[in-house]
């Protein structure tokens, strides 16, 4: 990063930025790619650049861009958010099919889906692929476009063993990000057609994303996309041996069958898991109180086997002391 080669991005001349994009764009089977601060401005830029204010988006009631983006929909594209019943996330073509109205003046325009694979609060879910044919099916039958946050979409195809082309064929557009998984310090791209990208380019300046000599950034997105991919595997390896050492402990409950990538969520029985965050913490072992009784493990590329079991260690003396 520090011997990046820069230019101007706003002037589309940074090189490292370029071949950022070109890469990411190729990867993902798309036409064009536009990098961006955070996996939040992509998803919303997508949203912008595919509607007008007063349309209507579709997406599971538990999805990031509704629930996690700070009413940004609503508050910058002037969106309708219909929200879909799902089973972690994931959603049918049926279930998109009963959603949309019949076109009336009373009704705002239907106009885009949004997808979220793997689903964070679906537990990590990796979505089947013939659900994302279904639902795209439906989608293109009826006029509507599709948009993937996969800000997890690198998991999604590691666990899987399918190419991101493969998933991302279903979609007009696709978001992902460098700085999950792949652990890169910053940045997310949004990928499309060439048509699609000029524009969310004129989106990303309004939201006041454009940045200058930012092959600095870049550079490291590079780097993870390089070496950081296929050892994704162990992530997901970590987070199956923490479930399942968390499943053997008393007072802890964990659905196993849940867990199908980097994503582990597990509830107390007799500790508020404020508690068990603020005393895990104390350790120097970070987690998440991601609602009432449910706490977030995500092992990533700074935790490696030794350390999962330790920290086993560490919730089994907490919750037995």
């Amino acid at each position: 990063m520090a011997e990046a080669e820069v230019g101007d991005d706003v002037q589309g001349d940074d090189p490292t930025v370029n071949a950022l994009e070109t890469r990411t764009a190729e990867i993902l089977g798309m036409e064009s790619a536009v990098f961006m601060p955070s996996g939040t401005m992509t998803n919303q830029v997508a949203v912008r650049t595919h509607t007008e204010p007063g349309d209507e988006i579709f997406l599971a009631d538990n999805a990031h861009i509704y629930l996690n983006e700070g009413g940004g929909a609503s508050a910058l594209s002037g969106v309708s958010c219909n929200l879909l019943p799902n089973e972690r996330g994931v959603f049918d073509g049926k279930t998109l099919e009963q959603a949309i109205r019949p076109s009336d003046v009373h009704f705002p325009q239907p106009k885009l889906v949004c997808v979220e694979n793997t689903s964070n609060l679906g537990f990590g879910r990796i979505w089947p692929l013939q659900t994302l044919a279904d639902v795209s099916e439906c989608a293109r039958e009826r006029g509507l476009r599709m948009h993937l946050d996969g800000a997890r979409l690198w998991n999604a195809s590691v666990a899987s063993g399918t190419p991101e082309a493969e998933i991302t064929k279903h979609f007009d557009s696709v978001s992902v990000c460098f700085s999950k998984g792949l652990g890169a310090p910053v940045g997310s791209a949004l990928a499309g057609s060439k048509e699609f990208v000029a524009r969310a380019r004129r989106f990303r300046k309004q939201f006041g994303g454009a940045m200058r000599q930012t092959g600095i950034i870049a550079a490291g997105a590079l780097y993870a996309l390089d070496f950081q991919h296929d050892r994704l595997a162990d992530d997901h390896k970590n987070a199956r041996t923490l479930a399942e050492g968390l499943s053997r402990l008393d007072g802890v409950s964990i659905n196993l069958e849940s867990v199908e990538t980097n994503l582990v969520y597990f509830g107390l029985e007799r500790m508020a898991t404020n508690e068990l965050v603020e005393r895990l913490n104390e350790r120097e072992v970070l987690m998440l109180s991601a609602g009432p009784g449910v706490i977030r493990a995500v092992p990533n590329l700074m935790v490696d086997a030794d350390m999962t079991q330790i920290v086993l260690g560490h919730i089994k003396e907490i919750l037995e002391g």
